[in-house]
């Protein structure tokens, strides 16, 4: 069985784990081997771990019972296989553009859990915690060569900008993907469901 709940600090080293597995599965080629080899999933922990105790928005998926091998129907072998951060957004306006009122930060998923819907419980679980927050749009960047960026346009998001970024010494380019009003967002996650 999956589910989706607000992550405790409990779960700072699975998910911190959850982290650097998605960025060493999705950005060979992207991003430098020697940085993702250098990923620590002890860091990566203690991030969430602060940010779970400062109230970010921190949603995991967990898989139970017959979904994870060697676990079994009833309880036991609980597995976290995704998670999500989402919140105000940190940055409202770029380049005089206003992108919206919240933004989902993070979203991974473990390689052999895709395809199973995960993504879209999380996507809307962080949508209705944008929601519960105030927020009336949403958006979220995505790396232009993250071959997972068709998912966000399948589930409405609509491509607003683009922006270079730095990252492990690279220039890259990054997309936001825009939900307004943040109902779109909600109903395309539902929809596909």
């Amino acid at each position: 069985m999956i589910a989706v709940r607000k992550a405790r600090p409990a779960d700072a080293i699975a998910i911190g784990a959850v982290h650097v597995a998605a960025w060493r599965s999705t950005y060979p080629g992207i991003l430098p081997d020697g940085f993702l080899a250098r990923m620590s999933v002890s860091r990566q922990a203690a991030h969430y771990d602060a940010a779970i105790r400062g109230g970010t928005g921190v949603l995991v998926a967990t898989a139970s019972g017959d979904d994870v091998p060697g676990g079994r129907a009833g309880g036991g072998g609980t597995r976290i296989v995704g998670f999500a951060t989402a919140g105000l957004a940190r940055t409202r306006e770029i380049s005089g553009r206003v992108l919206g009122d919240g933004e989902v930060e993070t979203l991974y998923v473990l390689d052999d859990w895709r395809e199973r819907g995960i993504g879209r419980q999380l996507l809307r679980a962080a949508g209705e915690h944008l929601v519960e927050l105030g927020c009336q749009s949403a958006f979220l960047w995505v790396l232009r060569d993250n071959p997972s960026r068709w998912f966000y346009q399948r589930l409405g998001g609509r491509p607003a900008l683009e922006a270079t970024i730095r990252m492990a010494g690279r220039d890259l380019v990054q997309t936001a993907y825009v939900w307004d009003p943040i109902e779109q967002l909600l109903a395309a996650s539902a929809a596909e469901s």
